[in-house]
Protein backbone atom coordinates (compact mmCIF):
# COMPACT_ATOMS: atom_id res chain seq x y z
CA UNK A 1 0.00 0.00 0.00
CA UNK A 2 1.17 3.69 -0.99
CA UNK A 3 0.80 6.66 1.58
CA UNK A 4 0.97 10.11 0.15
CA UNK A 5 2.00 12.73 2.82
CA UNK A 6 2.36 16.40 1.98
CA UNK A 7 4.78 18.11 4.18
CA UNK A 8 4.76 21.27 6.42
CA UNK A 9 6.81 24.12 7.68
CA UNK A 10 9.60 24.27 4.29
CA UNK A 11 9.98 28.12 3.95
CA UNK A 12 13.13 29.22 6.22
CA UNK A 13 14.64 26.04 6.37
CA UNK A 14 16.00 26.41 2.74
CA UNK A 15 19.51 28.00 2.72
CA UNK A 16 19.39 29.76 -0.44
CA UNK A 17 21.95 31.90 -2.77
CA UNK A 18 21.51 33.23 -5.93
CA UNK A 19 24.87 31.98 -6.85
CA UNK A 20 27.30 29.79 -5.88
CA UNK A 21 30.62 31.62 -4.23
CA UNK A 22 33.64 31.36 -6.25
CA UNK A 23 35.74 30.64 -3.08
CA UNK A 24 38.56 28.59 -3.27
CA UNK A 25 40.74 26.23 -1.50
CA UNK A 26 44.62 26.40 -2.18
CA UNK A 27 45.72 23.21 -3.84
CA UNK A 28 42.09 22.25 -5.73
CA UNK A 29 41.47 25.09 -7.85
CA UNK A 30 44.31 24.62 -10.47
CA UNK A 31 43.64 22.01 -13.89
CA UNK A 32 44.57 18.32 -13.10
CA UNK A 33 44.10 18.56 -9.19
CA UNK A 34 45.34 15.74 -7.14
CA UNK A 35 42.89 14.16 -4.90
CA UNK A 36 41.74 16.55 -1.91
CA UNK A 37 43.61 15.18 1.14
CA UNK A 38 41.90 15.08 4.60
CA UNK A 39 44.78 17.45 6.03
CA UNK A 40 44.24 20.42 2.94
CA UNK A 41 40.09 20.40 3.37
CA UNK A 42 39.59 19.26 7.54
CA UNK A 43 39.29 22.53 8.47
CA UNK A 44 36.53 23.16 6.29
CA UNK A 45 34.85 19.97 6.68
CA UNK A 46 31.54 19.57 8.27
CA UNK A 47 31.22 17.96 11.19
CA UNK A 48 35.39 17.20 11.40
CA UNK A 49 35.38 16.47 15.18
CA UNK A 50 33.55 13.58 14.63
CA UNK A 51 35.50 12.18 11.84
CA UNK A 52 37.36 8.61 11.79
CA UNK A 53 39.44 6.11 9.31
CA UNK A 54 38.82 2.60 9.58
CA UNK A 55 39.86 -0.44 8.03
CA UNK A 56 37.26 -3.09 6.73
CA UNK A 57 36.62 -4.86 3.48
CA UNK A 58 40.28 -4.15 2.51
CA UNK A 59 39.77 -0.14 1.92
CA UNK A 60 39.93 2.64 4.37
CA UNK A 61 37.30 4.35 5.02
CA UNK A 62 36.94 7.62 6.29
CA UNK A 63 33.62 7.93 8.34
CA UNK A 64 31.69 10.09 10.80
CA UNK A 65 29.98 8.78 14.26
CA UNK A 66 27.89 11.38 16.06
CA UNK A 67 25.26 10.94 19.23
CA UNK A 68 23.99 7.75 21.15
CA UNK A 69 21.17 5.67 20.38
CA UNK A 70 19.80 3.31 17.40
CA UNK A 71 21.49 3.25 14.64
CA UNK A 72 21.10 5.83 11.62
CA UNK A 73 23.45 5.03 8.42
CA UNK A 74 23.52 8.02 6.32
CA UNK A 75 24.65 6.98 2.59
CA UNK A 76 25.13 10.04 0.31
CA UNK A 77 24.76 10.10 -3.77
CA UNK A 78 27.26 9.82 -6.49
CA UNK A 79 29.57 13.17 -7.31
CA UNK A 80 29.27 13.37 -3.07
CA UNK A 81 30.78 12.53 0.27
CA UNK A 82 29.37 12.90 3.78
CA UNK A 83 29.63 16.59 3.90
CA UNK A 84 26.08 15.95 2.13
CA UNK A 85 25.03 15.33 5.21
CA UNK A 86 26.74 18.17 7.40
CA UNK A 87 23.54 19.83 8.67
CA UNK A 88 21.02 16.70 9.27
CA UNK A 89 23.76 14.41 10.91
CA UNK A 90 23.67 16.47 13.87
CA UNK A 91 19.98 16.82 14.21
CA UNK A 92 19.93 13.37 13.85
CA UNK A 93 22.72 12.92 16.32
CA UNK A 94 20.40 13.81 19.40
CA UNK A 95 18.39 10.93 19.34
CA UNK A 96 20.80 8.25 17.26
CA UNK A 97 24.63 6.66 16.85
CA UNK A 98 25.06 8.49 13.18
CA UNK A 99 27.17 7.11 11.08
CA UNK A 100 28.56 8.99 7.93
CA UNK A 101 30.87 6.81 5.47
CA UNK A 102 32.38 8.53 2.37
CA UNK A 103 31.17 5.47 -0.12
CA UNK A 104 34.02 3.56 -1.57
CA UNK A 105 35.84 5.77 -4.06
CA UNK A 106 34.53 8.61 -2.71
CA UNK A 107 35.75 11.61 -0.59
CA UNK A 108 38.61 10.17 1.28
CA UNK A 109 37.85 6.49 1.29
CA UNK A 110 40.05 4.80 -0.58
CA UNK A 111 38.69 2.74 -3.97
CA UNK A 112 38.08 -1.11 -4.51
CA UNK A 113 38.52 -3.03 -7.50
CA UNK A 114 36.01 -2.77 -10.54
CA UNK A 115 34.69 -5.80 -9.03
CA UNK A 116 33.40 -4.14 -5.96
CA UNK A 117 31.66 -0.68 -7.36
CA UNK A 118 28.45 -2.35 -8.12
CA UNK A 119 25.53 -2.51 -5.81
CA UNK A 120 25.95 -5.62 -4.22
CA UNK A 121 29.38 -4.94 -3.57
CA UNK A 122 29.16 -1.14 -2.12
CA UNK A 123 26.59 -2.95 0.12
CA UNK A 124 29.18 -5.97 1.16
CA UNK A 125 31.27 -3.58 2.27
CA UNK A 126 29.34 -1.10 4.12
CA UNK A 127 28.07 -4.09 6.08
CA UNK A 128 32.01 -4.89 6.52
CA UNK A 129 32.00 -1.43 7.94
CA UNK A 130 29.16 -1.10 10.17
CA UNK A 131 31.06 -4.58 11.84
CA UNK A 132 33.78 -2.75 12.51
CA UNK A 133 32.65 0.12 14.47
CA UNK A 134 32.23 -0.21 18.20
CA UNK A 135 29.06 2.02 18.11
CA UNK A 136 27.28 -0.71 15.67
CA UNK A 137 28.84 -4.21 14.81
CA UNK A 138 26.19 -5.83 17.05
CA UNK A 139 22.97 -3.54 15.47
CA UNK A 140 21.10 -4.25 12.82
CA UNK A 141 20.55 -0.33 12.08
CA UNK A 142 17.07 1.67 13.01
CA UNK A 143 16.93 3.18 10.00
CA UNK A 144 19.56 3.37 6.76
CA UNK A 145 18.44 6.71 4.37
CA UNK A 146 20.23 7.39 1.29
CA UNK A 147 20.46 10.30 -1.28
CA UNK A 148 20.32 9.39 -5.17
CA UNK A 149 22.31 6.75 -5.16
CA UNK A 150 22.67 6.30 -1.76
CA UNK A 151 18.89 5.62 -1.89
CA UNK A 152 19.22 2.30 -3.99
CA UNK A 153 22.34 1.08 -1.86
CA UNK A 154 20.37 1.78 1.46
CA UNK A 155 17.37 -0.50 -0.43
CA UNK A 156 19.83 -3.27 -1.38
CA UNK A 157 21.23 -3.73 2.14
CA UNK A 158 17.11 -3.47 3.63
CA UNK A 159 17.23 -7.40 0.82
CA UNK A 160 19.85 -8.90 3.12
CA UNK A 161 17.92 -10.00 5.78
CA UNK A 162 20.70 -10.86 8.21
CA UNK A 163 21.44 -7.40 8.66
CA UNK A 164 18.36 -5.90 7.07
CA UNK A 165 17.24 -2.03 8.71
CA UNK A 166 14.02 -1.48 10.89
CA UNK A 167 13.46 1.15 7.74
CA UNK A 168 14.81 3.12 4.78
CA UNK A 169 14.54 6.49 3.31
CA UNK A 170 15.21 7.15 0.18
CA UNK A 171 15.81 10.81 -0.57
CA UNK A 172 15.39 11.11 -4.88
CA UNK A 173 16.63 7.60 -4.58
CA UNK A 174 18.02 6.58 -8.35
CA UNK A 175 16.37 3.89 -8.35
CA UNK A 176 15.21 3.24 -12.04
CA UNK A 177 16.79 0.30 -13.97
CA UNK A 178 18.76 2.26 -16.90
CA UNK A 179 17.63 2.31 -20.48
CA UNK A 180 18.66 0.07 -23.21
CA UNK A 181 21.22 2.83 -24.78
CA UNK A 182 22.68 3.43 -21.36
CA UNK A 183 22.91 -0.58 -20.79
CA UNK A 184 24.68 -0.89 -23.86
CA UNK A 185 27.18 1.99 -22.90
CA UNK A 186 28.31 0.47 -20.09
CA UNK A 187 30.88 -1.65 -21.24
CA UNK A 188 32.81 0.95 -23.24
CA UNK A 189 32.26 3.28 -20.06
CA UNK A 190 34.32 0.70 -18.26
CA UNK A 191 37.28 0.92 -20.60
CA UNK A 192 37.11 4.53 -21.00
CA UNK A 193 37.15 4.58 -17.02
CA UNK A 194 40.26 2.69 -16.68
CA UNK A 195 41.99 4.75 -19.76
CA UNK A 196 41.29 7.82 -17.22
CA UNK A 197 39.76 9.60 -20.33
CA UNK A 198 36.13 9.53 -18.39
CA UNK A 199 38.17 11.06 -15.33
CA UNK A 200 39.94 13.50 -17.36
CA UNK A 201 36.96 14.87 -19.22
CA UNK A 202 34.71 15.36 -16.04
CA UNK A 203 37.50 16.97 -13.92
CA UNK A 204 37.82 19.55 -16.78
CA UNK A 205 34.32 20.39 -16.92
CA UNK A 206 34.19 20.77 -13.13
CA UNK A 207 36.78 23.36 -14.12
CA UNK A 208 34.67 25.60 -15.24
CA UNK A 209 33.05 27.13 -13.27
CA UNK A 210 30.05 28.11 -15.92
CA UNK A 211 29.47 24.39 -16.48
CA UNK A 212 29.42 23.22 -13.16
CA UNK A 213 27.22 25.78 -11.66
CA UNK A 214 25.14 24.92 -14.91
CA UNK A 215 25.36 20.94 -13.61
CA UNK A 216 24.58 21.55 -10.37
CA UNK A 217 21.67 24.08 -11.13
CA UNK A 218 20.25 21.53 -13.24
CA UNK A 219 19.64 19.35 -10.36
CA UNK A 220 16.67 22.05 -9.48
CA UNK A 221 18.51 22.86 -5.96
CA UNK A 222 19.94 26.04 -3.97
CA UNK A 223 22.73 24.84 -2.42
CA UNK A 224 25.21 27.30 -0.08
CA UNK A 225 28.22 28.49 -1.50
CA UNK A 226 30.47 26.26 1.22
CA UNK A 227 28.95 23.34 -0.05
CA UNK A 228 29.27 24.12 -3.32
CA UNK A 229 33.16 24.88 -2.95
CA UNK A 230 33.57 21.09 -1.22
CA UNK A 231 31.43 19.63 -4.61
CA UNK A 232 33.76 21.27 -6.40
CA UNK A 233 36.59 20.32 -5.38
CA UNK A 234 36.24 16.47 -5.70
CA UNK A 235 34.34 16.70 -9.30
CA UNK A 236 37.91 18.46 -10.05
CA UNK A 237 39.47 15.51 -8.91
CA UNK A 238 40.51 13.06 -11.63
CA UNK A 239 40.48 9.44 -9.41
CA UNK A 240 37.30 10.63 -7.93
CA UNK A 241 35.47 11.19 -11.45
CA UNK A 242 37.16 7.74 -12.63
CA UNK A 243 35.17 6.17 -9.50
CA UNK A 244 32.00 8.07 -9.99
CA UNK A 245 31.98 6.34 -13.54
CA UNK A 246 33.32 2.89 -12.77
CA UNK A 247 30.22 2.76 -9.69
CA UNK A 248 27.92 4.33 -13.03
CA UNK A 249 28.88 2.22 -15.75
CA UNK A 250 27.85 -1.42 -12.99
CA UNK A 251 24.98 0.57 -11.77
CA UNK A 252 22.31 -2.24 -12.75
CA UNK A 253 19.42 -2.01 -10.39
CA UNK A 254 17.36 -4.63 -12.26
CA UNK A 255 18.41 -6.97 -10.15
CA UNK A 256 17.14 -4.64 -7.22
CA UNK A 257 14.15 -4.24 -8.39
CA UNK A 258 13.04 -7.50 -8.69
CA UNK A 259 14.11 -8.07 -5.07
CA UNK A 260 12.10 -5.29 -3.72
CA UNK A 261 8.82 -6.98 -3.13
CA UNK A 262 10.93 -8.65 -0.48
CA UNK A 263 11.87 -5.79 1.88
CA UNK A 264 9.55 -6.05 4.76
CA UNK A 265 11.30 -2.80 6.10
CA UNK A 266 8.61 0.35 5.88
CA UNK A 267 10.11 2.56 3.22
CA UNK A 268 9.87 6.26 2.69
CA UNK A 269 10.63 7.41 -0.66
CA UNK A 270 10.86 11.30 -0.37
CA UNK A 271 10.24 13.21 -3.61
CA UNK A 272 11.95 16.64 -4.68
CA UNK A 273 9.58 18.08 -6.79
CA UNK A 274 11.76 20.26 -8.50
CA UNK A 275 14.37 17.58 -8.95
CA UNK A 276 16.68 17.70 -12.31
CA UNK A 277 17.56 14.44 -12.27
CA UNK A 278 15.63 11.86 -11.04
CA UNK A 279 12.08 12.33 -12.20
CA UNK A 280 9.18 12.25 -9.51
CA UNK A 281 7.16 9.57 -11.21
CA UNK A 282 10.57 6.92 -11.10
CA UNK A 283 9.05 7.37 -6.81
CA UNK A 284 5.88 6.39 -7.59
CA UNK A 285 6.61 3.45 -9.64
CA UNK A 286 9.28 1.70 -7.55
CA UNK A 287 6.37 2.81 -4.43
CA UNK A 288 4.10 -0.15 -5.86
CA UNK A 289 6.97 -2.47 -6.02
CA UNK A 290 7.06 -2.24 -2.52
CA UNK A 291 5.08 -4.00 0.30
CA UNK A 292 5.35 -0.97 2.74
CA UNK A 293 6.04 2.31 0.88
CA UNK A 294 5.22 6.26 1.66
CA UNK A 295 5.51 8.72 -1.12
CA UNK A 296 6.97 12.26 1.03
CA UNK A 297 6.71 15.35 -1.79
CA UNK A 298 8.85 18.28 -1.01
CA UNK A 299 7.08 20.91 -3.40
CA UNK A 300 10.40 23.86 -2.83
CA UNK A 301 12.73 20.58 -3.25
CA UNK A 302 15.53 19.65 -6.06
CA UNK A 303 17.44 16.90 -6.28
CA UNK A 304 19.72 18.12 -3.39
CA UNK A 305 16.80 18.19 -1.33
CA UNK A 306 18.22 17.28 2.18
CA UNK A 307 20.92 19.90 1.90
CA UNK A 308 17.81 22.51 1.46
CA UNK A 309 15.60 21.45 4.34
CA UNK A 310 17.41 19.49 6.47
CA UNK A 311 15.00 20.03 9.43
CA UNK A 312 12.11 18.69 7.72
CA UNK A 313 14.18 15.49 6.18
CA UNK A 314 15.64 14.82 9.37
CA UNK A 315 12.37 14.67 10.90
CA UNK A 316 11.10 12.49 8.27
CA UNK A 317 14.33 9.76 8.59
CA UNK A 318 13.69 10.19 12.85
CA UNK A 319 10.27 9.76 12.30
CA UNK A 320 10.31 6.73 9.67
CA UNK A 321 11.73 4.18 12.16
CA UNK A 322 8.64 1.87 13.70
Amino acid sequence: MIRHTQPCGLGRDARRSRRPSCTTFPGVNSPASPPPSWELLRGRWPNADASRFVRAADLQWHVQVLGTGPVALLLHGSWSASHSWRDIAPLLARHFTVIVPDLPGHGFTSRPTSAHMSLAGIASALDALLRALPESQSSTPAVIAGHSAGGAIALQMATVDARAPRSVVGINAALVAPGAIVSALAPAIRMLTRTGLIGALASRVADSDWMLSALMRSTGSTISPQQYELYRAFARSREHSDAVMEMFAGWDVTALNRALPSIEAPVTLVVGAKDGWVPAADAERVARLLPHATVVTLPNAGHIAHEEFPVRVAEIIAGSVP
